[in-house]
């Protein structure tokens, strides 16, 4: 298989609630818009309470960018499960979609997709526990979970102020890597969003969008990555 290039980027959205206390969807996906990216995932997609509506309507993604919806969801009216949604370019295709729950006090969960068309690549999108011990479980989870031998890239609010996770078998097998600080928007301190790639993957070049936009529509900032992926 030639060696195949793409842009992902992650960013939690804080179900489009910007910190001048104003829930504006279309403010969000103008950020989503300006990142340029193949995949974006997203986490905190959806609202939080009843059927857990979409925070970013599906109509809006559909009319408003050139983004297909990975079909995440368990009913239809959430954009993504615990919040973890995904959106893709044309070019591509969600083969099958995994839905991983996650240890710990509170309720989590992840979604991993496998994407062919113009590339071969599974994404996990994560948002992960505010408890460090429970992160620890949850990354025993995820590397128990997938396969060492397929190109996997993780994405999402990994929510650790440290630059190690804690989790020697993960970090031995999946590369981290927090582009920047990303949190919080207004001041930027910690890297709490990041990708974890395997090792199919080189990240070739990332940052952190910090647009005067991207400042106001989250409390946190969106990041890119460039993926060089050989097989």
């Amino acid at each position: 298989m030639p060696e195949q290039s793409i842009r992902i980027a992650s960013y939690n959205i804080r179900k489009a609630w910007g910190l001048d206390q104003r829930r504006d969807p279309q403010r969000t996906l103008s950020v989503i818009n300006s990142l340029n990216a193949d995949i974006v995932v997203l986490q905190e997609a959806d609202k939080r309470f009843g059927q857990r509506p979409a925070a970013l309507p599906h109509a809006l993604i559909r009319e408003e960018s050139d983004f297909a919806i990975a079909e995440v969801a368990r009913n239809d009216v959430s954009l993504g499960w615990h919040g973890n949604a995904v959106l893709f370019r044309d070019g591509l295709k969600v083969d099958q979609v995994d839905h991983i729950c996650l240890p710990g006090l509170e309720p989590r969960g992840a979604v991993s997709i496998k994407i062919s068309g113009d590339i071969s690549l599974t994404v996990v999108a994560v948002h992960l526990a505010l408890r460090r011990r429970d992160r620890i479980k949850q990354l025993d989870v995820l590397e128990r979970q997938n396969d060492p031998e397929t190109a996997t890239v993780f994405a999402g609010d990994f929510n650790a102020w440290a630059r190690r996770m804690g989790n020697p078998a993960f970090e031995s097998r999946f590369m981290t890597v927090a582009p920047g600080h990303s949190f919080h928007a207004s001041r930027p301190l910690a890297g709490l969003d990041r990708f974890a790639t395997s090792r199919h993957i080189k990240i070739t070049d990332a940052g952190v969008l910090e647009t005067q936009l991207a400042q106001r529509a989250s409390d946190h900032l969106p990041i890119w990555a460039e993926l060089h992926i050989s097989r």
